[in-house]
């Protein structure tokens, strides 16, 4: 296999950039409208849940039933469908692949302090840029109008998204390619950038547009008032403590019991099925888990560098369960490990998920990765600043069945959306905005990019515009979705 890489100069990569723009004007994303013979939204859901866990499948219904941003969440199959039909420029990166604002958070750097970064790779895959930022400025038009913001509001929200990618690009096209590798928003930077954004909230004397606007914006959002950006300082100053917080000492106090000197997963089915309890699920006998387990942990371990298997075999497991998380993810096989180090007080969590087909195989070409976990790790370490130590992946004892590992506390924190003001929005839209196209400058080429993004505002205006549509196309789906369980079409089971 040949090594060589062909190298083209800076005005080279300029020029494709622009030849692109030209091939396919930004204002071509604009105008949106679902293809003729667009598949039934349910049905793909359906399809989806052939290879989870049927115990799971109303959990993930009840989930997504919750509203329609929660759907959204769930629907990453139903967009990978629709994205296929949408121009693109033909400058390939490497995709995060459901990138919407949920899958955006805090967690720690083996340094151990914060960073802001994309958090979920669970549909990762080379792929047009575009994909991503669709998929993420949707998310904030459905956030927005699902909080009650108005049409104006959510309409400068995610074109505040778009406009801080595009300008953030430019900044990474003008960057030593080492500094736009070792870009990131670490713990002082998010403490500096919300210490600002308050400050500047707080000068508000009520519920007007904010006259703050960065550059290549026309749109503001209204502002807060100053109770409102007290209870916002509330929220954040707890939520930031409480990411501080989760750790494995954290997840030993709230997953586990004492039992006879040694510490045990709780049982909290169908959410936490301990061990001990899921031939109930399976079908199996408790030792046969064990061997499963072993074998799991043995070809997890082997993916990991030589120094990091060093570091984990001075743990033993202790106790296993499956453990239901996100949205989307529901039904999917994920897992806890609980691990023991120096003594009992010493616990170490890893979290196991089952790694699938991405939704954009198909759509896009397939994985170079035959084994779905490599793909999702690989992804992940190409895409963020800095990665979880623990990162690995394995192969299931089922033919077709792919993991990956990673630790399951790690001083994770999300942003709690929902209790959003617009101007709250808008700044969380920029953020994400300017982590996406870090992330998509380490594995792309941001001069290429940012030629064809250009200096105005098309580009912007096209995927809000996008976004907008896109967003009435998901409140219908959402609306079949909730047809479809109230005539027993499909299950749900809300409040899991």
């Amino acid at each position: 296999m040949s090594t060589q890489v062909h190298h083209l100069t800076l005005e080279e990569r300029q020029a494709q950039g622009l030849e692109a723009r030209r091939r396919v004007p930004p204002d071509s994303h604009a105008g949106w409208t679902p293809a003729a013979d667009r598949p039934d939204p349910v049905a793909l859901i359906e399809e989806q849940n052939l290879r989870r866990d049927p115990d799971l499948v109303p959990v993930r219904h009840g989930r997504m039933m919750a509203s329609p941003f929660t759907f959204y969440r769930g629907a990453a199959k139903i967009m990978a469908v629709d994205l296929a039909e949408t121009p693109t420029a033909g400058l390939v990166v490497q995709l995060c692949g459901d990138a919407h604002l949920s899958n955006f958070g805090a967690f720690a750097s083996p340094e151990r302090t914060l960073v802001f970064d994309i958090n979920d790779f669970d549909e990762t895959l080379p792929g047009p840029f575009e994909y991503d930022v669709e998929r993420l400025a949707a998310s904030f038009m459905v956030a927005a109008q699902n909080n009650g913001c108005s049409a104006s509001d959510a309409r400068a929200i995610t074109k505040g998204c778009v406009t801080s990618y595009r300008l953030a690009m430019a900044e990474f096209a003008a960057m030593r390619t080492l500094d736009v590798w070792y870009a990131h928003v670490g713990e002082t930077q998010i403490k500096e950038a919300v210490d600002a954004f308050f400050a500047a909230s707080g000068r508000a004397k009520g519920p007007k547009k904010s006259k703050e606007k960065q550059s290549g914006d026309k749109e503001s959002v209204t502002a807060m008032t100053q109770k409102q950006v007290k209870e916002a300082q509330k929220r954040f100053q707890k939520n930031a403590l409480k990411a501080h917080a989760r750790n494995s000492d954290q997840a030993l106090s709230k997953l586990s019991e004492e039992v006879d000197g040694r510490y045990r997963i709780l049982s909290a089915p169908p959410v936490i099925v301990p061990a001990r309890e899921l031939h109930t699920v399976y079908g199996r006998q408790p030792d046969d888990f064990e061997e499963v387990v072993i074998n799991l942990f043995t070809g997890y371990r082997a993916s990991l560098r030589p120094e990091l298997r060093r570091l984990l075999e001075r743990f033993e497991i202790i106790d296993w369960a499956r453990k239901v998380v996100g949205v989307g993810s529901v039904g999917t096989r994920a897992f806890i490990v609980l691990l023991q180090g120096r003594d009992r007080d010493d616990p170490l969590f890893l979290q196991v998920k089952e790694a699938t087909q991405s939704v954009l195989e198909g759509p896009l070409p397939k994985s170079e990765f035959a084994q779905s976990g490599e793909r999702v790790v690989h992804g992940q370490r190409l895409m963020q600043a800095t990665s979880d130590i623990f990162l690995g992946w394995s192969e299931g004892v089922e033919p077709g069945r792919y993991y990956y590992w990673r630790q399951l506390r790690d001083m994770k924190g999300s942003a709690l959306v929902e209790m959003m003001k617009p101007a709250e929005l808008d700044f969380y839209a920029r953020t994400c905005g300017w982590t996406l196209a870090r992330a998509h400058a380490r594995s792309g080429d941001p001069v290429a990019i940012a030629a064809y993004l250009g200096e105005d505002d098309t580009f912007d205006t096209s995927m809000t515009d996008f976004s907008e549509r896109y967003a009435a196309q998901n409140d219908q789906d959402f609306a079949d979705f909730a047809k479809a369980i109230s005539s027993n079409r499909i299950d749900a089971l809300q409040q899991v």
